[in-house]
């Protein structure tokens, strides 16, 4: 047999027999704001407090293939200890749960879906390792590196030694298909200081028709007109007055925000001999056709003997975007981070903007995010703002405390802070809140195997249907169809004792080409020798051997990287 390249640790060869839990809607926490338009099939947004590997494995029936964007920030097993999390694993154990929820999340990602994973140097070459062999190293598409901090503080009191850690990664793999990856394009670290002027007195539509206009390879002379039309009341002013006059600090931020109206005005020989050839001197801009049907902005107010006059005008934004590639060093992960979303995470946030530009790659509004280790809710709230659809796990209370506060405020529209003004979120939408069930079988005083008595007989019909593989969905007329695996293969779970009589009737129901599963807490002997199309079992003794009943913690629980003393935030 021919080996293969592999990661190879201590225990990867037994895996977890992970028992299938069913989720339970809370319907106290669930949340519902449908004062809006807002509609992004929130009815089906999940937000799940639980064990996440547990969780990941009840949404494996209803939910395989089916996510569109996986992003996770999974313990990052640096030994660091935490207010909500200990990281201490050994790194073997670290290992093998990553390897038993990449599993299943390579299952639930869609053939066109993409991963991201964000990690750092501890377990960043492991983790490629391991994730090369779940998905294939064909599929891995990039590392991104990310900038995560900055040379200064604490951590450069020991550089004689070691270079201060100032990044992350980003592993992204996908499914089977490569997708089309729409990066967003981002803004420029550094303002280019040419572009210090201010185009006011105009509408945004109306700049829109503009840039429109001057993004085409030829205009009418209709166009001209009314681009000349709009320019009637426009004018120009120097970045430095708007500010005096409007009482506004004019900072970079400011700048990079407002780039979509602040320009610049360069040299242009052809454009001078058409400003020539006007008799519209009066006003500060105006618009013309150059011969070859481009369409120019232009300043009036100029030297006409100049053999140069610096005439053409040029937006700003387009020209401050770049393709951010795979090294990430404009998205700003200190200041006021820890204050987004109205809930203190203090040093263990994501910024939105990242997220933002994660989903943005590679889903569409409709589409399904999924953050399986949710801290305070970033991602989740980011994907709502986006219109996508959504699914949330978190282990600790902060599932209430934190994610729950926050995508309260997303829906009801009072979270201000992340991108909620770059994207214009103003509030709607709805999710509903899931718990895992208990463990389905406990043991007597006397060590024997019983069913749980928090289960009532329909939590009991889903969870067994779970457990054989079949989906639970019971028919409105035909009482034992209750569950289904394939078309003519039922399951039907009760508490009664199976008698004689009733097989014989439910047989005179059943199709020739049908087969049911009878599962039962007794039945008479005979039963189960009534019908060759019904087969009778009984519980809990069918479910024993299948998996691990009782475990509600498989530990890897941590979400966020070591604290940088110099960082933290008020």
């Amino acid at each position: 047999m021919a080996q293969r390249l592999e990661l190879m640790w201590i225990g990867k060869d037994k895996s977890e027999k992970l028992e299938p839990r069913i989720l339970i809607e809370n319907p106290s926490l669930s949340h519902s704001n449908n004062t809006s338009l807002f509609n992004n099939g929130s009815e089906n947004n999940y937000l799940i407090h639980g064990d996440n590997l547990l969780a990941l494995k009840a949404l494996e029936k209803d939910f395989q293939g089916s996510i569109n964007c996986i992003y996770i920030d999974p313990p990052y097993n640096t030994g660091s200890a935490f207010e909500h999390y200990d990281d201490n694993l050994e790194h073997s154990i670290w290992l093998s749960l990553m390897r038993e929820r990449l599993i299943i999340l390579c299952k639930l990602l869609a053939d066109d879906g993409m991963i991201f994973v964000q990690i750092d140097d501890n377990e960043q070459a492991y983790l490629t390792v391991l994730m090369d062999e779940i998905f294939g190293r064909d599929k891995r598409i990039n590392t991104i590196c990310v900038k995560m901090s900055e040379a200064s503080g604490v951590k450069m009191a020991h550089t004689d030694k070691r270079l201060p850690k100032l990044k992350e990664y980003i592993l992204v793999y996908c499914k089977n298909n490569v997708p089309e990856i729409d990066v967003e394009k981002v803004r420029l670290t550094e303002w280019n200081p040419e572009y210090k002027h201010v185009l006011v007195n105009i509408s945004n539509q109306d700049l829109d028709f503009i840039k429109q206009c001057i993004s085409k390879e030829s205009v009418s002379d209709d166009e001209v007109n009314k681009c000349n039309d709009i320019l009637k009341e426009a004018k120009i002013v120097s970045i430095s007055e708007y500010g005096k006059a409007n009482k506004i600090q004019i900072d970079n931020e400011w700048k990079f925000k407002n780039a979509y109206r602040i320009i610049q005005a360069v040299g242009s020989s052809s454009v001078f001999a058409l400003l020539k050839r006007t008799e519209r001197l009066n006003q500060d801009i105006m618009a013309a056709k150059s011969a070859s049907g481009l369409l120019y902005l232009m300043k009036t107010d100029v030297d006409l003997e100049s053999k140069q006059p610096r005439v053409q005008v040029i937006f700003a934004d387009s020209n401050l975007e770049q393709n951010p590639g795979d090294l990430w060093t404009d998205i700003k992960t200190t200041g006021g981070v820890g204050q987004e979303g109205k809930v203190l995470f203090a040093n263990s946030k994501k910024p939105e903007k990242l997220i933002k530009r994660i989903i943005t790659m590679c889903t569409k509004p409709g589409d399904i995010v999924l953050d399986s280790f949710l801290g305070s809710g970033t991602t989740c709230a980011v994907a709502h703002k986006l219109n996508r659809r959504w699914i949330g796990i978190e282990l600790g209370d902060h599932a209430y405390t934190l994610c729950k506060k926050r995508l309260d405020l997303v829906i009801d529209g009072n979270d201000s802070t992340g991108v909620t003004n770059e994207v214009g979120w103003t509030g709607g939408g709805s999710y509903k809140f899931y718990e895992l069930a208990p463990t389905l079988i406990n043991e007597d005083a006397f060590g024997e195997p019983i069913i749980s008595k928090d289960y009532k007989p329909d939590m009991l019909a889903a969870a067994v249907a779970l457990h054989e593989g079949f989906k639970y969905n019971p028919d409105d007329k035909v009482f034992w169809k209750q569950s289904k695996s394939n078309e003519n293969a039922y399951l039907f779970v009760t508490t009664a004792t199976v008698t004689v009589p009733m097989v014989k009737e439910i047989e005179s129901q059943m199709a020739d080409d049908e087969f049911l599963v009878i599962a039962c807490k007794s039945f008479e002997k005979v039963a189960d020798s009534v019908s060759n199309k019904i087969k009778i079992k009984k519980i809990p003794q069918m479910l024993l051997g299948k998996c691990e009943f009782g475990k509600d913690n498989y530990d890897l629980n941590i979400v966020h990287p070591p604290v940088y003393e110099d960082e933290e935030e008020e």
